[in-house]
């Protein structure tokens, strides 16, 4: 039996804009003889993620990641390729597979602006024929998971952004899918909040099994989510793979962090610090020294030479602790969109 829940191969997505150029004469030709160009937002796109998994979709604003949501929750239909999720195709729109998935766009409103949480709720149960002591049961598990106690007779218009998404993502899975896409879901939100919606993403995955895929601005919502991750940049597939072996690829270089010895002379310790990258830089090393802060001064050197710079700064620092150290994934990420 199969075990994939989304399946994409060679999704794309192209948009035939208008081009203008400035100026009244270009826009009155414009009437008779209207240019476009052809916008790639996502091009020869595959993947497949398994029955769940919670995979992090990355890429900058613009790179096609959203487009890509769209498409296989049915909402746009692909230029070319082709998607299947839970063995349905998408853009078809069946009630059946309708029932079964889920979107969140942290930047998209989806509740009753000027009614309480509850009205969009029952609006939801009726949609989604949902039984009445199906409904309530969901209702009041997610009401208690989420801790949003008497936000729900609320008007949505006067909930702060952090309790409008925890009821939106409420709403969005009051029918119990078993696939969700979610789009910045911590959008905007303090830490504690992000926090909160991860621990619930995470117990809800445990829970119910349910496949999530995950776009998020926020590298503490991908490492603490996704085991693996999709890298998209203009429209193109970069990676496909575990997080920890993104920074194997694209990452050239590691941290050393030190602790020193430093006593009651921390300007001694400085001047040990600048001699001893001073002389690793003789050596041959590629070694960026930074700031000394509580006794800990952190190294960037080439990964190929991590071994022989921790051996060389060892040797000339005293030393209380070490660790060499694989450079956080927001740089890891940032040279990616770089390179790419």
């Amino acid at each position: 039996m199969a075990t994939a829940s989304i399946e994409a191969e060679r999704l794309s997505k192209h948009f035939k804009v208008p081009v203008r150029e400035p100026g009244v004469r270009a826009s009155v030709t414009s009437l008779f003889r209207r240019e476009h160009r052809i916008v790639e937002a996502a091009d020869d796109v595959s993947f497949t993620i398994e029955r769940g998994e919670i995979v992090g979709f990355l890429g900058p604003n613009g790179a096609g990641k959203t487009t890509t949501l769209k498409m296989l929750a049915g909402l746009l239909s692909p230029t070319g390729g082709h998607a299947r999720v839970l063995g349905f195709e998408p853009f078809d729109r069946s009630p059946e597979f309708l029932r079964r998935v889920t979107l969140v766009m942290g930047n998209r409103n989806q509740l009753q602006w000027d009614l309480p949480a509850t009205d969009s709720f029952e609006l939801h149960r009726a949609i989604y024929r949902i039984g009445r002591t199906d409904f309530e049961r969901a209702r009041d598990e997610l009401v208690a998971l989420l801790d949003l106690g008497g936000l729900v007779d609320k008007p949505v218009r006067n909930l702060s952004l952090g309790e409008r998404m925890k009821v939106e993502i409420a709403d969005a899975l009051l029918h119990q899918p078993e696939v969700m896409f979610l789009d910045e879901p911590t959008l905007g939100l303090d830490i504690t909040m992000q926090r909160r919606i991860r621990s619930f993403l995470a117990d809800y995955n445990a829970r119910t099994g349910a496949s999530i895929l995950l776009t998020s601005h926020y590298m503490a919502d991908v490492e603490a989510l996704c085991p693996r991750v999709l890298v998209i940049h203009h429209g193109h597939l970069l990676f496909d793979g575990r997080l920890t072996e993104l920074a194997a690829r694209f990452g050239t270089a590691k941290s050393i962090r030190v602790q020193l010895a430093e006593g009651d002379d921390p300007t001694a310790a400085t001047t040990a610090v600048a001699a001893a990258v001073a002389a690793a830089r003789g050596a041959g090393l590629t070694v960026t020294d930074g700031p000394l802060v509580e006794g800990v001064v952190t190294f960037r050197v080439d990964r190929e030479a991590a071994p022989h710079a921790a051996a060389f700064l060892l040797g000339r620092l005293d030393v209380v602790d070490v660790s060499i150290e694989d450079p956080p994934v927001d740089d890891v990420i940032d040279k990616v969109f770089t390179d790419g």
